[in-house]
């Protein structure tokens, strides 16, 4: 019996399902985390869909900035982008149920000292308000009235938390944390304009995971979203985003033995 963890899929179901050979997966018996970013961008958005939502007695996933922008297309809120590869969803006869599936999903899992989100954490959260304000979010993605929060969902403000936050303000900004955020500045303010390598950092920004007191130091925290990091284990955190889409790795890891495994989207 094993618990594993696997970075951003992206539609890559051919590499999933290598993966899952390279590791003896065992449905019956093992569990699954995703990072998220489980569509879009690969070829076969609509198999790992159907894949994942099957096995889902098995197999969790977080929600990735990706799985967010295939709600709001559905939900007539924003559209399709240049790259896209989430038409094979739309048009599918099961769409429905898979689209009520996904928006059910949640923005992060805990498992004994693990948590996993899609992008990360604020320094000044510890783990149990992260998972209560991610709750926060679930809870506007899962009502009735999805549409107003997918209305507003995109936006780079506010950049800074305070607990005074409201409304739609406050989803918006804990929603931009934990899916799409990288770097942050001295004074936690979120920038998302650096998506590069870590070593190509300013000087004036830092890593999420590299800012001082962190409150969550206390749990490991598995993230993907940034592909141009790596792999990344280090501080009590594991990054496995490896850029199976644009040519890398699909990375996989044991989180009972911490062993890593991988399958190149080169072979």
């Amino acid at each position: 019996m094993a618990h594993y963890a696997i970075g951003d899929i992206q539609g890559c179901f051919t590499l999933l399902t290598r993966l899952l050979h390279k590791i003896n997966f065992n449905r019956s018996t093992d569990t699954l985390w995703l990072t998220g970013d489980i569509v879009n961008r690969g070829d076969a958005s609509l198999q790992t869909l159907r894949f994942v939502k099957q096995h889902e007695d098995c197999i969790h996933t977080v929600l990735g900035n990706h799985d967010l922008h295939l709600l709001s297309v559905y939900y007539g809120k924003s559209r399709p982008k240049k790259g896209d590869t989430i038409d094979d969803i739309l048009k599918a006869d099961d769409k429905n149920s898979l689209i009520d599936w996904l928006r059910h999903q949640p923005l992060m899992l805990k498992k004994n000292n693990y948590l996993m989100v899609h992008a990360g954490l604020l320094p000044q959260w510890t783990g149990k308000e992260a998972l209560s304000l991610a709750g926060e979010v679930q809870d506007a993605l899962q009502s009735g009235n999805c549409r107003k929060f997918f209305a507003q969902m995109y936006g780079d403000t506010p950049n800074r938390w305070h607990k005074s936050l409201k409304g739609m303000d406050r989803l918006r900004l804990i929603t931009n944390v934990m899916t799409r955020m990288r770097v942050i500045s001295k004074n936690n303010k979120l920038d998302f304009n650096f998506k590069s390598v870590y070593g190509d950092m300013p000087n004036n920004r830092q890593a999420w995971f590299d800012a001082p007191c962190r409150r969550h130091s206390n749990d490991t925290i598995i993230f993907g979203h940034w592909s141009a990091l790596g792999l990344h284990i280090d501080k009590n955190v594991i990054g496995l985003d490896t850029g199976a889409v644009w040519g890398g790795e699909l990375t996989a890891i044991n989180l009972d033995t911490l062993e890593i495994y991988q399958v190149s989207a080169k072979q």
